[in-house]
This record gives structure tokens, C-alpha cells and sequence, in this order.
């Protein structure tokens, strides 16, 4: 089976010649093979295309896609009308667990979710009928998903859903938290939401003025609180330290007790800890995407690290993603690039941050972990010359570029002309190979910064961030909104910009997986969120993972295949590791 699909927010038929039609040989010779549609977007007939796939590449704006599929992908789930993005399989809950969906953003976990919750009926590939339950229902006969089904088309099955992008939630809610959580506490629960999340002291605040991590635990419980049938929940942890992490991750086992849960989660140490089950989603990103049956959780996510899924025989990715055990081991000597003298900064006494002096290497990667509100986006500003010490003094020698934390949408600029405006280098090869297309930012560089998702805006973000002429580069939580591949991507366009240039990256982040892959060395920020904080560093990885650990209360080792996995507290190698004193990684487990 051969699916075409146009992307219509990258298709501009008014700015380029047609190529697509020009090009085609079934439009030579007199077939209506690709047409203009009535919105002036390109239409594309399956049943005549023969899959040349010369349209594709003359598309100046990759605005077209044309794959063929394995025979027995024969019916879509569901598919968004002609050219559009078509799913195949679906999840399944199950009653007494936590399963997961695991793959890239735009596969189509939201449009299984969607499904799952009600929202939208299937219509098994048939865009151009109405589509039916009772058509679904004897499409689903005999299978595990029949009687779910079965609840949702009797309209009897009532879903909680804690939704991706959670920057929404101010826009349509007015007023207090307190009174937003009241109206979503059905369970009885709020309470003991409220003292886990730690949000007593935000209650009476206006949700228009709070920051992402407090919107996000805020999202979580009021996801929690409701009474329902089936809880979903679209990427628990953007803006949640790890901490908050850990806890989020508690609250939702503890409920999957009682009713089925299923996540989408990009952080693979929350996800490994959290779920039994995952489905594997891959395909191919806004084209088309297939989930695969549930497998257990280590089986599932070793699999789509190495990219080649055992049971159906299938691989996905050409590559696989592989853990370096011995770049922590390894002494690399380097220059210094600056000095910071011991620093201080006082908010008219009701947060105070102390900063030891240190220094700052040429080429190396520094990573940056410790709670929330407790001052590492406060050092990132004070190294970029945003915030003065009330103690110490800057030197002012080092030119720094800085990715903040929070990225502004209100800009209507073009990705490219953004682009273009903070490099000279837009047109070379370098950039091309070394930014545009390990980042995918090909594809949407005609479009509106204004009119991008959260993970299109985070890589503009971290783009436009490394395109600045610097000696030290400030990335703040660059992985929010990233999926497993693009943070796996991130981690090499860092280190290697790092290393052709010869310049410092600083890296603040809550994805443990990320700042183990990332970093040479590590500021741990120790205090009371919110009161106090002190940052301790640089330290070697292992002395710094091993005090963060500590304080985290946590154990790392690695399995067979090299990837970094919490141990289950209370393990024989949870116990033996804190024995030691040995947090980060002893011997590889053979488990």
C-alpha cells in the first residue's frame, strides 16, 4: 500500500513553481495524478501515483511525503482525510498497571489517545463515510480492545487527560488555583495532592502568574483528582525537576492500583521506573505511525534504543542509540576559558544563592542538576551578564550566548529569517549538516515562529542559541518538549559544537539520561528551594552524580546493554549500591 501525504502548513504553491506538478511523469502524460486543491494546497491521487517519489525532492519546502507500507498494513486505524497523517494499531490499558507509549513527537500517541478517550471515532482508513462504532465495534470483535470499545461507544466510559502543552491552561482559565483544583476534586483526593505536589503555597495565587513547573503539578493533580474510568497523561515531567519528577511518577502508581493509566513520557528514567508495559510507536513523524502490541518496559525500551523491534522483525531506525560507558573515565586536558570568583546574590532576603569560585573549560560540556528554585537558572544569568552579584565580580572578557529556560511565541518572523539574523553562516555546509538537519529545522523554516509546537520552538530556541558567535554557551532545560530521539540528537549536536569550536556549554537540565550523556563535568545545587541555594562544582561525574544521587535518594546502575537505569528501592543492588556508597553506576548489571 503507497500513502501520499502533503504536510499543508509547509505546502506554499503560491511562492514556487509548481515543481511538484511540472515534475510528475503521470501528469505528462495527461493524468490528474497531482492537482491544486480548492485551498490552493497540493492534492495528490494514491490510486494513480507510482511512488517515483520525484515530487518529493523537488519540493523546495519538503512539504510532501510519499511512502510505501508493508502489505499487511492494509486498514489504518485512522486516517485525517486524503494526504493526510494515517495510525496503525492502537494501545491497549490494561486494569491494575501503568502502560506507556514510547516515539517521536507527531507518530500519533495523541490521536490513539483521542480514540482511547472518546473524543474521535476511528474510521479505519474511510475518510470519505462518516464513520460508525458499530463499524469499529465489529472491526475490534474477538480482540482484547473489544469491550473498551464497547465503553466508549455506549458513551458510558469517562477519561481524565492531562494535556502536552500545558503553556494553554492560563489562556483558558481565568482566576485562583484553588479554585480550579476544587472543580476538579471528584475523588476526594485534592488534599493529599496538594501536600505531595507541594502547592500550598501557591493556592491563592492568580494561575496567570505562575511558572511552568508550578502549571505542570497544578495539571498533574488536578488530572488525578477527577473520577474517572481511564487517566492518560501527555509527558508528566517538562519544567519538573527531578525530585517532582520522582514524586509524579509515585502519585501515578499509586493510582493505576485502582484504574488504568496510560503515559507518553520522553524521560526514559521516569518512563523505566513507572511503567510495566510500553507500546512502541514508530513510522514515520506526521506521515504515518504504527504502535506496536505492549512489551515489557526494559524489553521495550532497550528495542527502540537499538531501533530494531525483535517480535515483528522490523527495523525502524538505521542506527542505534548507544550509552558510552567509559567517557566518564576518560581525563581529557583542556584549556581554561574563564574563572568565576566566589559569587553571591541576595532577593531582598527571601532567596540567597552562594556560588564557590570555579572555572570553566574550553571544548567541555558542564552539566547543571539540583531542585527547582534553587538558583541554577540565577548562576546561568549571572554568568550571561543578565543578573549582578551583589558579591563578586564578573570578569567581563567572555562573550556569552544564552538559551533561556522560557522561550517568547509572539514573534511572527520566519524560522530561516530568525536564523539568517543571528548567523552569517546560514548558507554553508557546516550549518546545514551541523544544525538545520540534526535539529530538523528544514521543514519548518518558512514557517511562523508564532505558529510552532513546543518541541519545533524548543530547537529554534537551541538553534538560534548555537548560531551566535560565543566563547560559552547557556542551554536552560534544552530537552523539555524533546522527544527520546531529538534529545538523543541534542546531546550530539552539543557536544560536538563543543568540540569543533572550543567553546564552553553549560547545561541546565532535568533529564538524568541527558546529563549523564552530556556532560564532562557537574555543578550540583544543593539549599532549600525557594530560600537558599548553594552550588557545589565543578565536579568530576562521579563525584557529583554520586552527592546528587544521594541527596535524590536514588541508585544508578547500567544493564547489559550499557543504558543507565534506576534501581527499584529496597533491591538487592539498591541495597548493596548504598552500602558502598557507590549511587552512580557499580559493575554492569547482567539484568
Amino acid at each position: 500500500m503507497r500513502i501520499a501525504v502533503v504536510h499543508k502548513d509547509r505546502c506554499h504553491s503560491k511562492k514556487c513553481g509548481k515543481e511538484c506538478i511540472i515534475y510528475c511523469p503521470r501528469v505528462r502524460t495527461g493524468d490528474e495524478t497531482v492537482v491544486i486543491g480548492e485551498d490552493g494546497k497540493i492534492v495528490i491521487s494514491e490510486e494513480l501515483c507510482v511512488g517515483c517519489g520525484i515530487c518529493v525532492k523537488k519540493c523546495p519546502f519538503e512539504a510532501l511525503d510519499i511512502v510505501t507500507l508493508p502489505e499487511e498494513l492494509e486498514f489504518p486505524t485512522h486516517r485525517y482525510g486524503q494526504n493526510g497523517f494515517a495510525l496503525y494499531g492502537m494501545a491497549i490499558p490494561l486494569e491494575g498497571k501503568v502502560t506507556g507509549i514510547l516515539g517521536p513527537n507527531g507518530i500519533g500517541k495523541s490521536t490513539a489517545v483521542s480514540i482511547l478517550s472518546g473524543q474521535i471515532i476511528p474510521n479505519l482508513g474511510d475518510f470519505e463515510t462518516d464513520p460508525s462504532w458499530d463499524a469499529v465495534l465489529k472491526h475490534y470483535a474477538g480482540t482484547e480492545l473489544f469491550d473498551y470499545i464497547k465503553m466508549i461507544s455506549s458513551g458510558s466510559l469517562k477519561a481524565s487527560i492531562k494535556p502536552q502543552y500545558i503553556d494553554f491552561i492560563p489562556k483558558v482559565f481565568k482566576g485562583k488555583v484553588i479554585d480550579l483544583l476544587k472543580s476538579t476534586d471528584e475523588r476526594g483526593k485534592l488534599g493529599h495532592y496538594v501536600q505531595k505536589l507541594k502547592l500550598e503555597s501557591i493556592l491563592d495565587r492568580d494561575i496567570g502568574k505562575l511558572s511552568g513547573g508550578e502549571i505542570q503539578r497544578i495539571a498533574l493533580a488536578a488530572c488525578l483528582s477527577r473520577n474517572a474510568d481511564f487517566y492518560f497523561l501527555d509527558e508528566i515531567t517538562p519544567y519538573l525537576d527531578i525530585y517532582q519528577r520522582m514524586t509524579a511518577a509515585e502519585l501515578i502508581q499509586e493510582l493505576s492500583v485502582e484504574k488504568p493509566v496510560l503515559i507518553v513520557e520522553h524521560d526514559l528514567a521516569i518512563l523505566d521506573m513507572l511503567a510495566e508495559n510500553v507500546h512502541i510507536a514508530y513510522g514515520k513523524p506526521s506521515v504515518f505511525g504504527i504502535l506496536t502490541r505492549p512489551k515489557g518496559v526494559r524489553v521495550g525500551i532497550n528495542q527502540y534504543l537499538e531501533g530494531f523491534l525483535q517480535e515483528e522483525n522490523v527495523r525502524f531506525r538505521d542506527y542505534s542509540v548507544n550509552f558510552e560507558t567509559y567517557s566518564h573515565n576518560r581525563e581529557v586536558k583542556r584549556e581554561t576559558l574563564m574563572t568565576f570568583p566566589a559569587l553571591k546574590k541576595n532577593y531582598d532576603g527571601k532567596f540567597e544563592l552562594t556560588i564557590r569560585g570555579g572555572e570553566i573549560r574550553c571544548g567541555e560540556v558542564l552539566g547543571l542538576v539540583g531542585p527547582n528554585g534553587i538558583g541554577k537558572s540565577t548562576f546561568a544569568k549571572i554568568l550571561a551578564g543578565l543578573e549582578e552579584p551583589d558579591e563578586g565580580k564578573m570578569e567581563s572578557a567572555v562573550k556569552i550566548s544564552y538559551k533561556p529556560q522560557y522561550i517568547k511565541t509572539d514573534s511572527t518572523d520566519s524560522v530561516e529569517f530568525m536564523l539568517r539574523q543571528a548567523t552569517n553562516k546560514f548558507d554553508s555546509n557546516y550549518y546545514k549538516h551541523e544544525i538545520l538537519e540534526p535539529l530538523s529545522l528544514e521543514p519548518i523554516l518558512q514557517s511562523s515562529v508564532s505558529q510552532l509546537s513546543g518541541g519545533e520552538l524548543q530547537r529554534v530556541a537551541i538553534a538560534l542559541c548555537l548560531s551566535k558567535e560565543a566563547d560559552l554557551y547557556i542551554l536552560d532545560e534544552p530537552s523539555a518538549h524533546l522527544d527520546v530521539e531529538q534529545r538523543m540528537v541534542l546531546s550530539r549536536v552539543i557536544k560536538r559544537h563543543a568540540e569543533s569550536s572550543g567553546s564552553g556549554v553549560l547545561v541546565i537540565d532535568h533529564d538524568i539520561y541527558v546529563i549523564d550523556m552530556i556532560s564532562e563535568r557537574l555543578f550540583v545545587f544543593d539549599g532549600e528551594p525557594g530560600i537558599s541555594g548553594k552550588a557545589l562544582g565543578p565536579m568530576d561525574m562521579r563525584e557529583g552524580m554520586n552527592h546528587f544521587l544521594k541527596e535524590l535518594g536514588v541508585t544508578f546502575r547500567r544493564d547489559k546493554t550499557g543504558r543507565p537505569r534506576i534501581n527499584k528501592p529496597g533491591s538487592y543492588l539498591d541495597r548493596e549500591q548504598r552500602s558502598a556508597g557507590d549511587y552512580y553506576y557499580a559493575e554492569i548489571s547482567k539484568t
